[in-house]
């Protein structure tokens, strides 16, 4: 690892495969069931594609079927459909010879907080009901049908109106579904957006869950928008201006500052000066004399004073010392 502060990428990242991915892996986790003459497999974290095909099609689908599930998604109407299992996530429910699955965040009155057993039985007792539900995600070469119960309240078209409407650089109001340690998903009003963890904020964020809390109303940013897919990347951080753009104007070096340090590595250790500003503190920086590691010196949270030695707006850099203050 290179001695400079942990760079942060300014261009939106795209919502490839991941973006469902994380959609799945909710920390929802339950024992298989099994309903009927079904089993139904555990999802497994690091396999989504070929596990989510298992049983997808219980009885081998018609393409009839997929061609019909298709029209009713691009009708945008509502499904009534059986709920058969549930597993890594969600529930698992039958149309025709088809399995869709539905992910826990895109249930109404989902314990998505509760512990691991209230979040288990939850599930389990939707067995045997039926849900409205709208199709969200389709594809017939990987046998992928996901629905949701909450796309389902929104009246027919509004989901496409949204899409429509979006635009790069709007800033709209939504309210947080589901923490993962891949981002956050935000309801834009039966329309999902998804907040990547490098977008929640100019400053080091270990998990979402540091920073916002699921049912939370939030204010976004349109980073940009896949209307073909219906997929929206948000960002939280580009509501504020960039910090590293007038750090040459707010601060000079020599200047002693207060920060609080974040990360002890072998190097060094990284402080906070501000929100979205993160300087380096070299192990040679630390303190006069021989100490076995870092961690002799500083500990994280711990707050500091440091001289600023040198300030690189454009590689996001900036060098600290302790000497001088220790």
């Amino acid at each position: 690892m290179s001695n400079n502060v942990q760079q942060h990428d300014l261009t939106p990242h795209p919502l490839e495969e991941g973006y469902w991915k994380a959609l799945l892996h909710e920390g929802e986790f339950a024992e298989p069931v099994h309903n009927h003459m079904d089993t139904v497999r555990h999802l497994d974290d690091d396999d989504y594609g070929s596990s989510y095909q298992v049983n997808t099609e219980p009885n081998g689908a018609s393409h009839s079927d997929w061609s019909e599930i298709s029209r009713i998604m691009e009708r945008d109407e509502v499904v009534t459909l059986p709920v058969i299992g549930y597993n890594r996530g969600g529930l698992l429910v039958e149309w025709r010879s088809l399995r869709g699955f539905v992910p826990a965040s895109q249930l109404i009155n989902f314990p998505a907080t509760a512990p691991l057993n209230v979040r288990r039985n939850a599930l389990a007792e939707r067995i045997g009901q039926s849900l409205n539900l709208r199709v969200i995600e389709l594809n017939p070469e990987q046998n992928r049908l996901i629905l949701s119960e909450r796309a389902a309240k929104v009246e027919a078209g509004e989901r496409a109106q949204i899409l429509t409407r979006l635009k790069p650089g709007d800033r709209v109001k939504g309210s947080v579904t589901n923490l993962c340690d891949f981002g956050a998903f935000v309801d834009l009003g039966g329309l999902e957006g998804l907040i990547h963890i490098s977008e929640l904020s100019w400053g080091r964020v270990g998990h979402p869950s540091d920073t916002l809390k699921r049912g939370q109303e939030i204010e976004v940013y349109v980073l940009s928008i896949d209307r073909e897919n219906a997929r929206v990347a948000l960002s939280l951080k580009r509501l504020y201006p960039d910090p590293w753009k007038t750090v040459n104007e707010r601060y000079q070096i020599g200047e002693t500052v207060v920060g609080v340090i974040t990360n002890v590595v072998d190097f060094g250790a990284f402080a906070c000066i501000e929100e979205g500003l993160e300087g380096l503190i070299h192990v040679s920086e630390l303190a006069e004399g021989h100490f076995l590691h870092p961690r002799n010196v500083v500990a994280e949270g711990q707050q500091i004073e440091a001289r600023i030695l040198s300030i690189d707006s454009e590689a996001r850099r900036l060098g600290l010392s302790l000497r001088v203050t220790s």
